[in-house]
């Protein structure tokens, strides 16, 4: 097959006509088959559950507050002094999401 710069054009235009006559059917096969790829990776990527190993790595990311010994101590005396507070704890001890 020999083919020169001046007979690529009409070539084109002949090979193309097959695709600008399916080409609706063409775009929506491709536009189907990109949706159901994205359903297919969204619905893989939620159910994956994470690693022992991330979890663990996450979990060591968490500062958890430290309370010592005699702030502790501190606040029992407060509220052993004050009544009011001592039945707003035992309230928020009883229904701690009550506001």
């Amino acid at each position: 097959m020999n083919i020169e710069v001046k007979n690529i054009l009409p070539i084109l235009k002949s090979k193309s006509q097959g695709l600008i006559r399916h080409g609706k059917f063409i775009f929506i096969l491709v536009a189907l088959s990109m949706s159901g790829f994205l359903v297919f990776q969204i619905n893989r990527l939620t159910s994956m559950e994470p690693t022992p190993e991330q979890l663990t790595a996450q979990q060591e990311l968490i500062k958890r507050p430290k309370i010592d010994q005699e702030t502790i101590n501190k606040i029992e005396q407060l509220e052993d002094q004050n009544i009011a507070v001592q039945s707003l704890f035992q309230a928020a001890r009883d229904n701690p999401f009550q506001d």
